[in-house]
């Protein structure tokens, strides 16, 4: 079942996700239609939270379109260490439709997680996992990607989004 990306107001963006409690059937059924949700928009990262489920949980597939799939499911993902060096990478959200901005992370993070069977990984990424690691979990913990860009940018983007939300409230986004 894919589920609809909506427009959801900042609040509910900006809340932060709940642990997940027990990794069974149930919750692996939800990761497949997160992935699909995610394929469809299309997108390459999606955290529970962009289609209103405060879960800690976040689906990643940086393959290209010309590459088999290769998803990935993080379950309660967990930075427990970032690089020294800086990253720059012109990053968009499926959640703020059609805007992008470069924003600066650190190049590299070590990632505490579930897989989809409840075993505990980590995973020491670099280049785009690592931004879209961060940029995912930031989700997560109420932190949306304008949050790292200038302040006028930020209010310059808000202030459209706020107008896009009003027009189409609860509507179907365009990715």
């Amino acid at each position: 079942m894919i589920r609809p990306l909506v427009i959801l107001p900042d609040p509910v963006l900006r809340q932060v996700s709940e642990p997940v409690e027990r990794v069974d059937d149930a919750l692996r059924r939800f990761a497949d239609d997160m992935l699909e949700t995610m394929y469809d928009a299309p997108g390459i990262g999606l955290a529970a939270i962009q289609i209103g489920e405060p879960r800690r949980m976040l689906v990643i597939d940086l393959a290209k379109e010309d590459e088999p799939k290769a998803p990935h499911v993080f379950i309660n993902p967990e930075i427990v260490a970032s690089g020294d060096g800086v990253s720059v990478y012109e990053e968009g959200c499926l959640s703020i439709p059609d805007y992008y901005a470069e924003v600066e992370r650190p190049d590299t993070v070590t990632v505490k997680y579930l897989d989809r069977d409840g075993k505990e990984q980590v995973i020491e990424a670099d280049g785009l996992m690592a931004t879209c690691l961060q940029h995912e979990i930031d989700h997560l913990n109420g932190v949306l990607f304008i949050d790292h860009i200038s302040k006028l940018k930020r209010d310059m983007v808000v202030r459209r989004f706020k107008k896009l939300a009003r027009d189409k409230p609860l509507s179907r986004m365009a990715g």
